[in-house]
This record gives C-alpha cells, sequence and structure tokens, in this order.
C-alpha cells in the first residue's frame, strides 16, 4: 500500500508542476481552442508510455548508466522545446477574438487536431523532465518484487494523471471569456510562453554541460 501511495503521490506533484507539458498545452489552448488543446493533452498522455515501455523493457538501465545517452536525450528535447518557443514567440497573427461562447471553445484555429496531438506528444517524448520521472519511479519506489501487471498499472495511472490534468488545463485556458481574454493580448502571452519553453530547453542544456 505504501508503494501505490508513493507512486500516486510522486505522480501527482510531478504531473501539476509547471514545464514544457504545461505550456505547450496553455498554448495550442487559448490560440486555437479546446479540440487543439484536449488533442494536445492526449498527445501528451499517449506520449507516457513511451517512457514507460523503455524502462520496463530494461532500456532504463542503459540510460541510468550512460550520460552520454542521457545527455543526448536531454539535447534532442532542448532543441524541440526551443524551436517551439521560438515559432511560440513570432506568433502575431491576430485571430478573431469576436467569438460567440460555442465558437470560442470548439474553434480550432489554422492548427489540425493531428498537429495537437504531435505537439503533445513529442513534447512529452522528448521531455527530460519526464525521462527521470519515470526511471526514478520505477528505480527507486517500485519494489523488484512488484508484478509486471502491477508495473503496467502504475503507467496507466501515469498517463491518465497526465491526460485528466492537462484536459482541465485545455478546458479552463480555452473558455469563452478567459480565451477572449488572452487573445487580447496575445503577442504578449505568446512571448511569455515563448521564452518560458526557451528557458526551459537552455536550462536542460545547462544541466547536460
Amino acid at each position: 500500500m505504501s508503494e501505490i501511495l508513493a507512486v500516486a503521490t510522486i505522480t501527482i506533484l510531478a504531473v501539476i508542476s509547471p514545464g514544457g507539458d504545461f505550456a505547450i498545452v496553455t498554448r495550442n489552448s487559448y490560440l486555437h481552442g479546446q479540440r487543439c488543446g484536449l488533442f494536445t493533452a492526449i498527445g501528451i498522455a499517449a506520449a507516457v508510455w513511451i517512457h514507460v515501455a523503455y524502462t520496463l523493457l530494461g532500456v532504463s538501465v542503459i540510460l541510468q548508466q550512460s550520460a552520454f545517452l542521457l545527455n543526448i536525450v536531454k539535447l534532442i528535447g532542448t532543441a524541440y522545446l526551443v524551436t517551439i518557443g521560438i515559432q511560440t514567440y513570432r506568433h502575431t497573427e491576430s485571430q478573431n477574438i469576436q467569438l460567440d461562447s460555442h465558437q470560442a471553445s470548439t474553434s480550432s484555429g489554422h492548427l489540425s487536431a493531428a498537429t495537437a496531438f504531435k505537439n503533445g506528444f513529442m513534447t512529452n517524448a522528448l521531455n527530460p523532465k519526464t525521462t527521470l520521472f519515470v526511471l526514478s519511479i520505477y528505480s527507486q519506489v517500485v519494489s523488484i518484487d512488484t508484478s509486471l501487471i502491477i508495473q503496467v498499472a502504475y503507467g496507466l495511472f501515469m498517463s491518465l494523471a497526465h491526460l485528466l490534468w492537462f484536459t482541465l488545463v485545455a478546458c479552463i485556458l480555452s473558455h469563452s471569456r478567459i480565451r477572449e481574454q488572452l487573445l487580447q493580448k496575445q503577442v504578449l502571452v505568446n512571448r511569455i510562453i515563448g521564452i518560458v519553453l526557451g528557458a526551459l530547453g537552455i536550462l536542460l542544456l545547462l544541466s547536460s554541460l
């Protein structure tokens, strides 16, 4: 029981802590509407299984023992975050904010559902924060005697926790009133999100060095 509580507590704290996932959901939700925000959240939840899969397959042992490979993962994650950050910072397209409540919550702008999913998936899959989080859960908290079924169940919980949290974030930020206020200050909000994403990438680079 103590193991379950530990996994649940650490997972919830890790999920709600600010990071690249939160920034990308924020960006897609207020710029492109609830639908894109939800598909971004689904992409993030799906990518969690990438980390769980390589951990259960034992690849995590290689990452833990090879600083070089772990740094490669961090560098790829850095490049992706910085790229998205620059794109967001430079995004100055003015969208029509005179939307009725239904349009404001469902409009997806110029971003397709597939692209929104890819944004979420790639951000999490290349996020060293999630890599280290999953590695620490399975190497430090989960007992070696824990059955494979239970370990897979932990992975399911991690994925669902990401899905539920970022679905909530997407719904809040795509709410007609909140979204309209954010769109009115679109350039400033984009620059803040872009700087946050870029800063996260730079911090990852510095940690690798």
